[in-house]
């Protein structure tokens, strides 16, 4: 059971809603198309929870091979840096569970057709890809587009057309939204790890332009996100979608507020309180379309 709960402790829990609330949204919007299917919603939930807990895994194990994690990291440990888990039962586990996410995909071939498999496909190689291969996208500055799309544009869009077999304008708006919103939680890890990132060379977007772009990056992703309820609201003629706006305000108030005078400390529990406002924001959405 102590060697369960170091696995559970890998699998970064508290950033799950990123998966979660892409899923939830654009199944509710479904909803509201008369197109919801129960199979749909459950094995793409399933497909994005284990694609991001693989890709935490190999994320724990090849930011210790390149040394960008070290036992004296200020933040919330990492298993295989900390020597609790060793590179290979880690690697291991990481190509087990991504392997698993895209065989659980395959399902969803009979509801969308063969292109899924180049969905699935690019969503397991780039997991492994965000810290590992020969241009890992956290090391580069991508770590950000890699976020907005997969956790926001592919994610929620994909998710839509499985379900409906079509896509509109105001479902991309909202994956754009929730991909940018939920870009805030690395934003807020790679300010956290700024001088980490720097002296290991992990080139992230704000060892490149700096805290205050981060800043400046969270603000716009707030607002967007806010913007977005306020268009919903007005499409489906009801105040409900209004409801979303609570967490990306709250959001930005207590982010604004933290990063003026952070610590390590601080910015670790203000990215598990970003964590649960991504995912309060992802229900919210979701109400505002389920209920009408």
């Amino acid at each position: 059971m102590a060697h369960l709960k170091y696995w559970i402790e890998a699998a970064r829990l508290n950033t799950l809603s990123a998966s979660i609330s892409p899923v939830l949204i654009a199944s509710a919007f479904a909803h509201y198309e008369n197109s919801f299917q129960s199979m749909v919603f459950l094995y793409c939930l399933v497909f994005a929870v284990l694609s991001q807990i693989g890709s935490n895994y190999a994320n724990d194990y090849l930011d210790s091979k390149k040394g960008a994690d070290t036992k004296d990291r200020t933040g919330p440990r990492r298993l295989v840096s900390s020597g609790i888990l060793s590179e290979r039962a880690m690697r291991i586990a990481s190509i087990a569970v991504l392997a698993t996410a895209f065989l659980i995909g395959l399902n969803l071939i009979q509801f969308g057709g063969y292109g899924l498999l180049i969905v699935g496909i690019a969503s397991v190689f780039f997991a492994w890809c965000y810290t590992g291969g020969p241009y890992p996208l956290a090391y580069n500055a991508l770590g950000d587009v890699f976020v907005i799309l997969f956790f926001g544009l592919i994610a929620v869009c994909v998710t839509f057309y499985v379900h409906t077999l079509t896509l509109n304008w105001l479902i991309v708006l909202n994956a754009l939204a929730c991909g940018l919103f939920t870009n805030n939680l690395l934003v807020i890890n790679n300010i956290r790890d700024f001088e980490e990132d720097k002296a290991s060379n992990k080139r992230t977007t704000i060892v490149l332009f700096g805290k205050g772009f981060g800043r400046q990056l969270i603000t716009i992703s707030c607002l967007f996100a806010g913007i977005i309820s306020i268009i919903n609201a007005l499409v489906v003629h009801s105040l409900l979608p209004l409801l979303a706006i609570i967490p990306t305000v709250f959001c930005w108030i207590k982010i604004k507020a933290i990063l003026a005078n952070h610590s390590k400390e601080c910015l670790y529990r203000l990215l598990k309180i970003t964590g649960l406002n991504v995912f309060i924001y992802g229900i919210l959405v979701s109400l505002g379309f389920f209920l009408n």
